[in-house]
């Protein structure tokens, strides 16, 4: 659970009792950088991922013995290696099938050169749903492995536990329990809505070579990432427009594929993470 200026990670340990890690923000959360639209967005997200990767391996490490701890050389390999492979299968292997798809349509409908910006829109347009798709396909299957619906039943407690103390009710795992597994200011919410901004941003652009294409894709993402942030960020303080319910419908949707329902030992952990950033939080303002 990440607060203002403080995080508070909760784990189950081996011997059943709840560990719990706790540390202040870096300076980064209380810079003027964060009141920079978009901006904020492209260095918060990065520094999010950071924050998650860390978690989860003070998490993997109190459940294994010292001998098999994740740190150091290990570690980074693995934080480099998993970033390499989202960045290729969500952004990469799409931008290739369009670029494919491009040329396919210029071959079979013999377009001219006046006729190339159709062909790419064509292209991109055909990248964006091929991102779609395999993000939709990738957390489906993911899903599907023991291991990873444990990890979205935290998640559910995640958000049930939020939904819970946002609505003022009392904090336990009986009565968090009964809140709903969703909530807008989800990071699952932010990958779906940066996916189709790519859609909607690549399809934009013109014709161009397959090097260029893949380029373009990664440096694009940071500025997506700010735009995708924003838009989270704005739906979120205006959830009581009956416009805005129903724009992020999707984003809420996609959210199911994510949380799955917790147990009251998870819902323990949740609240357990929640209330030691809220006391670590009271302690900095203090």
């Amino acid at each position: 659970m990440r607060g203002k200026k403080s995080l508070a990670i909760a784990m189950r340990a081996p011997d059943d009792s709840i560990v719990i890690h706790k540390d202040n923000l870096g300076s980064l959360y209380r810079s003027q950088i964060v009141r920079i639209p978009f901006l904020r967005g492209m260095i918060l997200l990065w520094d999010a991922l950071g924050l998650g990767m860390r978690a989860l391996t003070i998490s993997a490490n109190t459940q294994s013995d010292e001998d098999e701890k994740i740190e150091g050389a290990t570690l980074i390999i693995t934080l480099v290696i998993s970033l390499a492979f989202a960045v290729g299968l969500f952004f990469l292997l799409p931008a290739s099938i369009g670029h494919f798809s491009e040329r396919i349509l210029v071959l079979l409908f013999n377009f001219d050169l006046s006729q190339a910006n159709t062909a790419a829109w064509i292209g991109n347009f055909i990248e964006g749903v091929v991102r779609l798709l395999i993000l939709v396909s990738y957390i489906w299957f993911i899903g599907r492995i023991p291991d990873i619906k444990r990890v979205f039943a935290y998640h559910g407690a995640e958000h049930k536990t939020i939904n819970a103390f946002e609505s003022g009710a009392e904090l336990t795992p009986q009565s968090v329990k009964r809140f709903s597994l969703e909530h807008p200011r989800c990071g699952t919410a932010f990958l779906l809505t940066l996916v189709l901004l790519s859609i909607l941003f690549f399809s934009l652009l013109g014709p161009m070579p397959l090097g260029l294409r893949l380029a373009s894709r990664i440096i694009m993402i940071p500025i997506l990432a700010g735009v995708a942030y924003e838009y989270i960020r704005w739906t979120a303080n205006h959830m009581d427009s009956p416009f805005v319910k129903w724009i992020v419908k999707p984003n809420l949707a996609l959210q199911r594929l994510t949380t799955r329902e917790p147990d009251l030992e998870m819902l323990e952990v949740s609240i357990a993470a929640f209330n030691a950033m809220r006391a670590g939080e009271e302690e900095i303002y203090l």
